[in-house]
């Protein structure tokens, strides 16, 4: 995708630079070219089903130590104190 700005009659290099560089950020290449940068491989069913169920059991997990008063909200839950079943 190719961007292109012509200079108008008596306009500066300044104005000129900031039109193509709003022309820039409202077409999206930055953030296609951020998000290319740090490519990240899509999870597979399995790795999906498996951080969903962690979470599931954090969840309990927090939701238990709240009820006995070991636990804040919004605290995190101190590693010492997480269980996994596995």
């Amino acid at each position: 995708m190719a961007i292109e700005v012509r200079k108008k009659d008596k306009e500066s290099t300044g104005s000129l630079l900031r039109r193509f560089s709003r022309r820039v950020q409202q077409s999206g290449v930055l953030l296609h070219a951020r998000r290319a940068r740090f490519f990240e491989k899509r999870k597979t069913r399995r790795q999906m089903k498996e951080s969903a169920l962690r979470r599931q059991e954090l969840r309990k997990q927090r939701a238990n130590l709240m009820k006995l008063g070991l636990l804040e909200e919004g605290e995190m839950i101190p590693k010492d104190k997480i269980k996994f079943k596995r």
